[in-house]
């Protein structure tokens, strides 16, 4: 440990370091004083009851908005809607020749991807925003006519969400790690108390269903700690398997130029076995509550049967079973679009480097595609367990306030993973030792 806050203060050093992580710290002080400033046009309670009904869809946009959702503040939406826009753009590149090419010309090819994904996140917000106010109508103030309270609650949460993009652009841009990522992550981060309490709250709730007061008090304390245990378990495994990783052997022929000889070297292409991170998780909270949204932001009070089964569909033992197959869809599905056999083996191929006992060409790229379907395989299994069993254990012990706690879990040690790697790579630059040595 001490080692540990050695290399800390010989970081802070570093001059360049020590500016882009102060500068770090001062935008997301920013971020957390905009979290603060209540949104005009809006009953905060009423809009806070509103939207605490909308379930675990609600309570993640909480999240990921460092409770700004429920408290009706201007970063209500938080990044939400970047995120959504980079998802859409990610899957456009595949099928557009166009943006794929853009996405192949480099600097220039990701200024412009980044300029679209911009516009397209102002048009998302725009929308999102609408929504939000249309099912939290009644919690729009009277105070000013309803039509210019509504522009002006759009017009704000639209604005809120592009200065939190601006935000995370400096960060990217003068600082060191990604910048939405860290917001996402700051927003986790100041949660952290609040989610303490209400899992405190939810072991009182269990001490007073007992009739004998001294058992109840045992059970609720035994519950909490059984969490508090399985939490800081689950936080050590996501970070063992999230810097896990398959090494392919990759070995390059030597080359004789004139006296010298070049390549002969032996290396490794390195396959994470959590290549993607927890998008599946995010894309499969939001497929499965896109019903239940409907619901709640159109129909509301509807006693209908079809509406009243996707309302209470969250709860239901099919939802889970839904949530366990559309976590592998969809890790098989961004492992298709994210990863490329063929380039790998191309490129292999153009550098003199081949896998031993594999021959180059076709069979390279089929024995890394296969070695790659194997380690999604295995990311599935691991994004179902830390998702899927604090919920159940939800259940279990009827502490409901667990749910996020995987989702929250695979944020944190994800984005915190990937600064530390990249600070250990500056301070290695400068010749000191490793972050974590």
């Amino acid at each position: 440990m001490k080692g540990v806050f050695d290399t800390l203060v010989n970081a802070f050093r570093l001059p360049d370091l020590r500016k882009k992580l102060l500068f770090v710290l001062f935008i997301l002080g920013i971020y957390m004083v905009g979290g603060l400033i209540p949104c005009p046009g809006i009953n905060r309670t009423e809009f806070s009851s509103i939207v605490q009904n909308w379930g675990q869809i609600g309570s993640l946009m909480d999240i990921i908005a460092g409770g700004g959702l429920f408290a009706a503040t201007i970063f209500a939406m938080g990044i939400t809607p970047y995120i959504n826009s980079s998802i859409i753009i990610q899957l456009l590149t595949v099928a557009i020749p166009a943006l794929e090419n853009m996405a192949k010309e480099g600097e220039e090819g990701q200024k412009k991807l980044q300029k679209i994904t911009r516009y397209l996140t102002v048009g998302l917000a725009v929308m999102q925003a609408s929504f939000f106010c249309y099912a939290t109508r009644s919690a729009i103030t009277n105070q000013i006519p309803k039509p210019l309270a509504a522009a002006l609650i759009i017009l704000t949460f639209t604005a809120g969400t592009c200065f939190v993009v601006f935000l995370g652009e400096r960060i990217n841009e003068k600082g060191i790690g990604n910048g939405v990522s860290l917001i996402i992550f700051a927003g986790i981060v100041t949660r952290i108390p609040d989610m303490i309490k209400t899992l405190y709250y939810d072991a009182l709730n269990i001490a007073g269903k007992f009739e004998n007061a001294a058992l109840g008090n045992a059970a609720g304390i035994t519950a909490f700690a059984i969490v508090t245990l399985i939490s800081i378990a689950t936080i050590i495994f996501c970070i063992y398997v999230q810097n896990a990783e398959r090494r392919i052997p990759v070995q390059y022929s030597k080359k004789v130029i004139g006296r010298k000889v070049y390549g002969g070297q032996n290396t490794y292409i390195p396959l994470k076995v959590n290549q993607s991170s927890v998008m599946p998780v995010i894309f499969t909270m939001s497929f499965l509550a896109l019903p239940s949204t409907i619901v709640a932001f159109f129909f509301p009070n509807s006693n209908n049967i079809v509406v009243k089964w996707f309302r209470d569909f969250g709860g239901s033992p099919i939802y889970y079973v839904a949530y366990f197959i559309c976590i592998f869809a969809f890790v098989f599905f961004y492992s298709l679009i994210q990863f490329n056999p063929i380039e790998i083996s191309q490129n292999l191929q153009k550098n003199g480097g081949f896998i031993p006992g594999v021959r180059p060409g076709r069979p390279t790229s089929e024995f890394i595609a296969k070695v790659a379907n194997r380690l999604n395989w295995c990311d599935a299994c691991f994004l179902c367990i830390v998702v899927l069993v604090p919920t159940l254990l939800g259940k279990l012990t009827g502490m409901e306030g667990v749910w996020f706690a995987g989702t929250s879990v695979l944020i944190m040690t994800g984005v915190a993973n990937d600064l530390v790697d990249q600070i250990e790579s500056q301070m290695v630059t400068h010749n000191y030792k490793g972050f974590l040595v």
